[in-house]
């Protein structure tokens, strides 16, 4: 009786919060894709250590340190070097109101090294504190300060807009 409860208590977390690994995953990786494999792979986890993710004082924050730790560590894989990714746009869930500029921010997000992207999705997507950023990734707070900073310094320098021709000869 008591696998039936967990396996239900599981199934009900998983249900209601997928969709919101999914949509941290994809910021992440910038690929649907692959944040399908890597949210797969994060709810194999915390299936298999669901005893301890179910004790947590914040079970959204075990999943999402779950998450990140699988992404940075799939970084570090062989794999992911050998993988040779192609020059096309990343897919694009729904329609959005400036679509251009929010395809440049998707792009200079997804140019920027991996642990900046985690803490950058961290810090202003998941809308976590510093000190909460520094457990997610298993690092201390002025680390997440120094990756901060040079992540939203690349993405500035890489979302300045370009002048229009018209311009350049005036």
């Amino acid at each position: 009786m008591a696998k039936q409860t967990r396996d239900a208590e599981f199934t009900e977390y998983v249900a209601s919060r997928s969709g919101w690994l999914r949509k941290v995953a994809y910021l992440l990786c910038g690929d649907w894709h692959r944040a399908d494999d890597l949210v797969q792979e994060t709810i194999t986890k915390l299936y298999v250590h669901w005893a301890k993710a179910s004790r947590a004082q914040n079970v959204d924050g075990y999943a999402r340190r779950t998450l990140v730790n699988t992404f940075l560590a799939e970084q570090r894989t062989s794999w992911w070097r050998r993988t040779v990714r192609t020059g096309t746009d990343p897919d694009i869930a729904a329609a959005s109101i400036d679509l251009d500029v929010s395809l440049d921010l998707r792009k200079a997000l997804a140019a920027l090294p991996p642990r900046q992207r985690a803490t950058v999705v961290l810090r202003y997507y998941c809308d976590l504190s510093i000190d909460q950023a520094a457990e997610a990734l298993n690092c201390s707070s002025g680390n997440v300060k120094s990756q901060s900073s040079r992540a939203l310094d690349t993405l500035r320098r890489s979302l300045v807009p370009v002048p229009a021709l018209a311009e350049r000869t005036s």
